[in-house]
C-alpha cells in the first residue's frame, strides 16, 4: 500500500507484551523481534514485559498500560492458540471497548501464504480499550513477522494512505 512521502511521519509510543509461562528476556525472540521492527520503523519502544497465562495477570498489565496515556499501542506476542494454557483472547474480552475483528482475519489470510491451514489454529485478534489499540499475536518470530511486515507496519504508519490506524488516535476516546 501506499506511503504519501509528502507527509511526516509520527513515531507512535508502542509496549510489547509476550505472553509466555517458558520465556524470559533472554529467550524471547518473538518480543525481541517485534521491539526490533517497530523501532526499525520509527516508532518507540515504551515498555516491555513477560507476563504467565494468565487472565488476571494480562488483564493488569493491559489495564495499566490502557491508563497511561504515553502508551499508544500494544503488541502482544503469545497465547492466542486452543491449548488450556492460551488465554490472551480470553484477557482481551475483559479490557476492550471495540473489537477490530478485520485484524485477525487478515492476519490468518497472510499466516495462510505461509503456513497453510495451520494457520486455523490462530486466535490473533484485537480491539480498542482507552483510547489505546491492542494487537494480539501469536508467539511466534513468523507470526510477529507476518503481524508486522503485512499488516501493522503500515496501519501504523501515519503517512500509509487511503487511511492508517494513527491517524485515528486522537479520535479513539470521542464519545
Amino acid at each position: 500500500m501506499p506511503i504519501d512521502e509528502s507527509l511526516a511521519f509520527l513515531s507512535l509510543n508502542i509496549a510489547v507484551l509476550t505472553v509466555s509461562d517458558t520465556r524470559d528476556a533472554a529467550t524471547d525472540r518473538s518480543g525481541d523481534l517485534a521491539a526490533e521492527r517497530l523501532t526499525s520503523a520509527g516508532h518507540r519502544l515504551a515498555a516491555r514485559a513477560i507476563c504467565k497465562d494468565e487472565v488476571p495477570a494480562l488483564v493488569a498489565e493491559l489495564s495499566a498500560w490502557i491508563a497511561d496515556p504515553s502508551i499508544d499501542v500494544i503488541i502482544t506476542t503469545g497465547g492466542t492458540g486452543v491449548t488450556g494454557r492460551d488465554v490472551t483472547p480470553e484477557a482481551l474480552d475483559q479490557v476492550i471497548e471495540k473489537p477490530i475483528p478485520g485484524f485477525g482475519e487478515l492476519f490468518r489470510w497472510l499466516s495462510f501464504q505461509s503456513i497453510g491451514t495451520s494457520t486455523i489454529q490462530s486466535r490473533a485478534c484485537a480491539g480498542v480499550a482507552g483510547g489505546t489499540y491492542i494487537f494480539c499475536l501469536p508467539g511466534s518470530t513468523g507470526a510477529v513477522k507476518d503481524g508486522w511486515d503485512g499488516i501493522l507496519r503500515d496501519q501504523l504508519d501515519s503517512r500509509h494512505r487511503p487511511c492508517n490506524f494513527a491517524d485515528l488516535i486522537p479520535r479513539l476516546t470521542e464519545r
